[in-house]
């Protein structure tokens, strides 16, 4: 089976898209992590009853972050995909935040993106454009979420799509780069 992790992003610089990989739907309490020695997703946690994803959350493919792991994004669409979906979506923006544990420190940024087949999210260009209220919510989840881990998330700031295109290809390099060795 070929490592989902390894695909082609199929990044358009111009267009700020690309592919991304599903690897926990939308309204899921069930945190699956893709294994790329098995090619599948394996259940990687559960959260407390009454929590649940915001949005389909899972990784850019053929990148590489500073957690060693691919690019997290979480992408706003109409109705929860399924676990392992390819999506080709649109990058409107970048969360970054500090994730600590054990006195270790290391960022953990979430891009934000939205499916290229979204009636609900189309009008979406750049993360300026996600009401106030929405972001809160979403820092409040990943806050909560990794305090269930015993792991403390700060959120540090947020971009648009410049900034989160930027972080992206260094993303790529890095995978590139790790990809020789």
């Amino acid at each position: 089976m070929a490592d989902l992790s390894s695909l082609s992003p199929q990044l358009d610089a111009k267009k700020c898209t690309c592919r991304a990989i599903i690897e926990t739907p939308k309204g899921c309490r069930n945190k699956f992590d893709y294994d790329p020695d098995s090619g599948l997703f394996m259940l990687g946690g559960l959260l407390p009853e009454g929590m649940m994803f915001p949005f389909d959350f899972g990784f850019i493919p053929s990148t590489l972050g500073e957690d060693g792991d691919p690019l997290d994004i979480l992408v706003l669409m109409d109705a929860p995909a399924h676990v392992g979906c390819l999506i080709e979506v649109r990058i409107i923006g970048i969360i970054t935040a500090e994730q600590s544990e054990d006195g270790k420190t290391e960022s953990n940024d979430r891009l934000l993106g939205v499916a290229i087949h979204s009636y609900d999210h189309e009008d979406l260009e750049s993360i300026s454009d996600v009401s106030k209220t929405l972001l809160d919510q979403l820092e409040a989840f990943f806050a909560s979420y990794n305090k269930q881990r015993g792991k403390k998330f700060k959120v540090t700031g947020i971009g648009g799509p410049k900034k989160a295109m930027s972080f992206l290809k260094t993303g790529i390099q890095a995978h590139k780069k790790d990809a020789r060795k």
